[in-house]
Parts: C-alpha cells; structure tokens; sequence
C-alpha cells in the first residue's frame, strides 16, 4: 500500500442537492452524529474548460478547513484512486428525506 494519503469521495445531501466532493481527511468527529471532513481537492484539468458546479463548490468550500456533515444526509462514501470533478446535482425522485411522512410531499 503506497504512503500516500487515502483520496475519498463523499456524496451528501444539502439543501435538496446531492453534493459530490473529494477529500483527503475523512473521519468519525467528535460531535455525535457527525462527519469530518477536510483537505478539499478540485479537479483543475485545464484553465480553458470552466465546470460551473465545480466552481460553485469551490466559491462555496473557499476558505473551509473543516467541515462537518450529518451522519443522516451521508449517501455514500468511496475511497478512490482518481480525482474527478466535485459536482452538485438534483436528488431526482428516488430520494426521499428522513423521516418519511406518508401523505406528506417531501418540500
């Protein structure tokens, strides 16, 4: 195994956005229900090609050295080998917040 730091992505739910980052520093934190992650990487291939979402991200992240996520808006966590580009997106309609009340339409 190489000593170079794991690489991670996370994708959480924000504000009814599915969210995709890349992370160097990921961990359980020490406030319960949590998760802490740090060490932001964006994917900069080419200074011509512009992604709007990723720019969003990094206007959005710029200045965060730490940031911590709700446990319950956590979707999926990979360790990868290579970088791609942060993102946000539409949840679209197979993603239904906790808790679910039927009858209720989610907002």
């Amino acid at each position: 195994m190489s000593s170079e730091q794991p690489l991670y992505r996370i994708q959480f739910i924000n504000n009814g956005k599915n969210y995709q980052l890349y992370v160097r520093e990921l961990s359980q934190s020490p406030m319960f229900g949590f998760i802490e992650i740090g060490e932001f990487v964006f994917y900069s291939q080419s200074a011509v090609l512009v992604d709007p979402s990723e720019e969003k991200l990094k206007t959005e992240f710029a200045g965060v050295s730490r940031s911590y996520i709700p446990l319950h808006a956590v979707i999926r966590i990979d360790i990868v080998t290579e970088k791609g580009s942060a993102r946000i997106s539409d949840l679209g309609d197979n993603v239904t917040a906790f808790p679910y009340l039927p009858g209720k339409k989610p907002s």
